[in-house]
């Protein structure tokens, strides 16, 4: 069990570090060939952002852990709507506007709808995850005509950088760090749940996408210090269509998922969670430190009916 913690531990500083080498190489490279800071932001930064539940995410589907696979999505953006907004929000109050609200927010609230619908099928396959990918690619090229980016944080700290061949190895070894973090991730989740005698879904949905999460909670926090609440918003709705167009998306398309009772009660709750959210954004335009506090509470009373389940 000690060292399946440590090896769950280790695992995620590799998927932390890894996504954070991947997006400044990456970057870095890109300018060097001239490629625009919008397409760096849209590409680059929001895929390899994602690049941790992704990696976990395809590891589990592949070896036949159904219920990891989908829990890290699902779990990952419960606890990006409830802990770390709520914290962020604790922290200091997040100022919402109609654009977050009417059209990021409400995208997120279909597409997490969608998916409760189609999981009542009993398995997201190869068409739904194509549909999904779709969703991303045209959420993508809209943002690109609207000239609006993503990971603008990101880029404002790789400024007065020039890529150099380090980088290359720098980008390798970021991809070799998520692909190994993914692999370690799945296997001490697996050893954990049935140590504690709990199914993969809890551990997925809790422990597994808490770690998975671990680079937006990161961010957010530097973004808070820096005073640049008023992006975090932004920042972990888009994180959350990330991970089910794209990450969840890809995933059904190389291999389908089939839903579990667990995860149909998962999805009912983050359908519950992203509604609940959309309508504290809405209402003063805010998200208050009470608020923030109440969202906090949720997730934590969720994690411990979980594992008391």
């Amino acid at each position: 069990m000690t060292v399946d913690i440590i090896t769950f531990l280790a695992a995620a500083l590799l998927l932390w570090f890894g996504a954070n080498w991947i997006v400044a190489s990456a970057a870095l490279i890109a300018r060097k060939f001239n490629v625009s800071e919008l397409v760096i932001g849209l590409t680059i930064v929001a895929l390899g952002t994602s690049a941790p539940e992704f990696l976990v995410t395809i590891n589990a589907a592949m070896r036949g852990h159904n219920d990891i696979s989908l829990s890290n999505v699902v779990g990952s953006n419960i606890f990006n709507l409830g802990f770390i907004l709520g914290l962020m929000a604790m922290i200091k109050p997040l100022v919402s506007n109609k654009t977050i609200v009417y059209r990021d927010g409400l995208l997120l609230f279909l597409t997490t709808a969608g998916i409760l619908l189609v999981s009542m099928t009993g398995e997201l396959g190869h068409v739904f995850g194509g549909v999904l990918m779709l969703m991303l690619i045209s959420y993508l090229v809209y943002l690109g005509m609207k000239r609006e980016n993503v990971g603008d944080e990101e880029l404002e700290e790789l400024e007065g950088q020039e890529a150099n061949w380090k980088h290359g190895f720098v980008l390798v070894a970021g991809f070799a760090a998520i692909s190994a973090g993914g692999h370690l991730m799945v296997s001490a989740a697996t050893s954990i749940a049935t140590a504690l005698g709990v199914s993969s879904w809890v551990i997925g949905v809790t422990i597994v996408a808490a770690g998975t999460s671990l680079p937006e909670l990161v961010t957010c926090l530097a973004a808070s210090i820096k005073g640049k609440n008023e992006m975090l918003l932004g920042n972990l709705i888009g994180s959350d269509f990330f991970n089910f167009a794209g990450v969840l998306g890809l995933t059904c398309l190389l291999k389908p998922l089939p839903v579990s009772d667990e995860a149909s009660s998962g999805l009912y709750v983050l359908v519950g969670m992203v509604g609940l959210v959309l309508i504290l954004l809405r209402t003063g335009w805010r998200v208050s430190r009470w608020e923030g506090a109440l969202l906090v509470g949720i997730n934590l009373i969720r994690w411990v009916r979980d594992f008391s389940a």
